[in-house]
């Protein structure tokens, strides 16, 4: 699958690139950001997805996170797809912010007319990694995720449903119990179909609760004085609360008055999230 470079920007002595191919399962053209740490010209790397939210493109994180220091000194190659296929001409696929266009929500569609289209949960889980291990000096078996919003929900959603396939996982601000909020039933409901049953399979409030598999150390950064966790759209209380029930461990901080849902809060906290993943990542 050929891979065409947009861009390459030397950072911190690695670099910071944007590819872009043709996406089997997406049947588009898709564009990711990949980081490639100083460390990945001599040997091999773990990787560390990142999954953005609602309305995102793989330039955000990139470019205002600020995780490049980071990732070079830990040696990790960083991923940042796009939130959604592009171009697609699907009628209605650009009326909205929260569905559509830059807002795939990490599912595989099943209704007409996305379900050709809009298949991001298989594209993260199985076609990217595929592409990314191909092209670049990756370590396979070392590999963990995580996001924001959105891509907050598709982060913990991913770890839940493919036990042992992330050493790690955590999340900013993440849509924890989609069933339950606004978001989530209209790009359930649009993507999945109105059966409620179907949608409990990317909820990870539902999904911690039938969680077996191996011990997943979850951390998650919320502020206080997000727009959209007094909304009722984030949920994090039903989440805890279900991994409290599971006995599954889930550090989740309450970040101080004034933090909100945007990519400043994000910088602030992300040099603790890619220590958080470098401890399970470490040769």
């Amino acid at each position: 699958m050929a891979l065409k470079q947009v861009s390459s920007n030397k950072c911190f002595e690695g670099f910071q690139k944007v590819f872009e191919h043709d996406s089997a399962e997406l049947k588009c053209k898709m564009k990711f950001g990949i980081y490639l740490p100083p460390k990945a010209e001599t040997g091999k790397c773990p990787v560390l997805y990142w999954l953005s939210g609602l309305t995102c493109t793989e330039q955000n994180f990139i470019t205002k996170a600020g995780f490049q220091q980071a990732a070079a000194e830990h040696g990790l190659i960083v991923v940042a797809p796009d939130t959604s296929p592009r171009g697609c001409n699907i009628e209605g696929e650009d009326e909205s912010w929260d569905f559509g266009t830059g807002a795939g929500f990490y599912v595989d569609a099943t209704e007409d007319p996305w379900k050709t289209n809009y298949r991001m949960y298989s594209y993260i889980k199985d076609e990217l990694p595929k592409l990314i291990n191909a092209n670049f000096p990756t370590d396979p078996e070392r590999v963990s995720i995580f996001g924001h919003s959105m891509g907050g929900h598709g982060a913990l959603i991913l770890a839940l449903k493919n036990p042992g396939k992330y050493k790690s996982v955590s999340a900013f601000a993440p849509i924890c119990n989609p069933i339950q909020c606004q978001w989530g039933k209209k790009a359930l409901g649009g993507y999945l179909g109105p059966e409620t049953s179907k949608w409990e399979a990317y909820d990870a409030t539902q999904l911690v609760k039938a969680y077996s598999g191996p011990p997943l150390d979850i951390l998650i950064d919320q502020g206080k004085d997000d727009q959209f966790l007094s909304a009722g759209q984030l949920l994090p209380d039903n989440f805890i609360a279900a991994c409290t029930e599971q006995k599954i461990p889930v550090v989740f901080r309450l970040q101080q008055a004034g933090y909100d849902h945007s990519y400043f809060f994000i910088a602030t906290f992300i040099n603790d999230h890619i220590k958080h993943h470098a401890k399970y990542l470490s040769a």
